[in-house]
């Protein structure tokens, strides 16, 4: 039976906003999405002990509870405390220490030596030992710092934009390296990002924060499908967004695009939007449901897509190989019924 869970429930007031979140999570990867400046990396610092919260409460429990944080009981454990990892945006590395005094600190003197040598083979640092910062890429200061959070055995990791100043190429190499290392972690781990191809990639469990306010939390491919609200909606990566009349209970019109849809689900009396993912679009003849025309589209090549925006404002994304320059754009597109989303203001 697992009991683990992590309780987070704090406010904090803000210049731009009052910070307010209250989530929970039992076991595995949590996200935080959100926009730049929306209170993401103040809620993992106020987990972590380097902010601390107006009000409210922090707790882990594994075998026993151990609150970080309480406000009306006036608890506040101090960082080294906790027993959290932080993984810093700039991996906060000690500039006058080598690759292996970095690893070693906050280890115990009993498992040291062995303890240091296991992360770097585990982190591929071999032959870095006797190096400084400064003398390694990005990558390999991002995977010295992920070794040194885990060779004290934290219960909790704290990834803050861990791939931020990081091109694409070494990106897609330590996601894949990270994601290893989070499967084989036993402890909890939050991952705080604006960006949602890593939280779908990474993490379990979803919260939505905007302003300082959670908007939406829960399953991670749940939120994605069924987004629910116009803002969470946008987050999370859809392009096509617009107003809508709504005819009858299966049918609505776009009041942005000027198209009547049909949809799978009944329209309540809340639905105020309606949102179709960009990737959501199929060649279509005329008389096709749920079809218009691309008379007067544009489209731009990428590397492995082509982006199609149509005179009404639909944009469509469209996969293509790399060697193929050219594409003729079908007069007719469609949507599957199911695959128009409806959203709350």
């Amino acid at each position: 039976m697992n009991n683990k869970l992590l309780k987070v429930n704090i406010q904090k007031e803000l210049k731009e906003f009052n910070l307010d979140v209250d989530f929970e999570f039992k076991k595995g990867c949590l996200g935080i999405l959100g926009p730049s400046g929306c209170g993401k990396s103040m809620t993992l610092k106020s987990i972590a002990g380097i902010e601390n919260p107006d009000t409210g409460i922090v707790s882990l429990t594994t075998d026993e509870e151990t609150v970080y944080f309480d406000s009306s009981k006036k608890i506040n454990l101090k960082p080294q405390k906790r027993n959290v990892g932080y993984l810093f945006q700039n991996y906060a590395l000690f500039p006058n220490m080598t690759v292996e005094e970095n690893i070693a600190i906050g280890v115990s003197k009993d498992h040291g030596e062995k303890r240091v040598y296991e992360m770097i083979k585990r982190f591929h640092l071999e032959g870095l030992e006797e190096r400084y910062p400064r003398q390694l890429s990005g990558g390999q200061q991002q995977r010295v710092a992920l070794a040194r959070i885990l060779a004290y055995g934290p219960d909790v990791i704290l990834l803050d934009e861990p791939f931020s100043a990081m091109d694409s190429f070494l990106k897609e190499q330590l996601r894949i390296e990270l994601l290893n290392l989070l499967k084989d972690f036993d402890g909890f781990s939050i991952l705080v990002t604006h960006d949602r191809d890593e939280v779908f990639q990474f993490c379990d469990e979803l919260v939505i924060l905007d302003k300082g306010k959670i908007i939406a939390k829960g399953d991670t491919h749940d939120l994605f499908e069924n987004p629910k609200k116009v803002q969470v909606a946008r987050i999370t990566g859809c392009k096509n967004i617009s107003k809508i009349e709504v005819i009858d209970d299966y049918h609505i019109k776009s009041l942005d695009w000027g198209v009547v849809f049909e949809v799978s689900e009944k329209v309540s009396s809340n639905i105020t939007h309606m949102g179709i993912r960009a990737h959501d679009f199929l060649p279509a003849e005329k008389d096709d449901v749920n079809v218009f025309d691309t008379f007067n589209s544009t489209k731009f090549e990428k590397p492995f897509e082509w982006e199609v925006t149509l005179a009404n404002g639909l944009w469509w994304k469209a996969d293509k190989q790399i060697h193929e320059h050219e594409f003729v754009v079908p007069e007719y597109l469609k949507v599957d019924p199911k695959n128009i989303i409806l959203l709350e203001e």
